[in-house]
């Protein structure tokens, strides 16, 4: 997986490149295209507590926004050295897999 994503093809994964990947898969879990993705469009990816914390307007969606706001924050977990980048081990630990 590092490899599609990795577009600078230094072997690992900056906030960056994990948020252009993660706006990809938000259009791909949005097949209604109204911009938000809901409770069932996001089945497997977030829990309804963890989609209730990342809904500030608490409308029962995420935007965009919203969700690369829960991207970033996850890709923080997994970036425990704080270096900027996810290499492979760290997209491999559990922090990594949520991404």
């Amino acid at each position: 997986a590092v490899k599609m994503f990795d577009t600078d093809n230094d072997g690992t994964l900056d906030l960056a490149e994990v948020k252009k990947a993660a706006a990809a898969l938000f259009a791909k879990l949005d097949p209604d295209h109204d911009g938000t993705l809901d409770v069932r469009e996001l089945r497997g990816r977030l829990t309804a507590k963890e989609l209730a914390a990342a809904d500030p307007d608490h409308d029962g969606t995420l935007t965009l926004d919203e969700y690369l706001a829960v991207v970033e924050q996850r890709f923080n977990a997994a970036n425990p050295d704080k270096d900027g980048t996810l290499d492979a081990k760290e997209l491999n630990s559990r922090a990594g897999r949520a991404l």
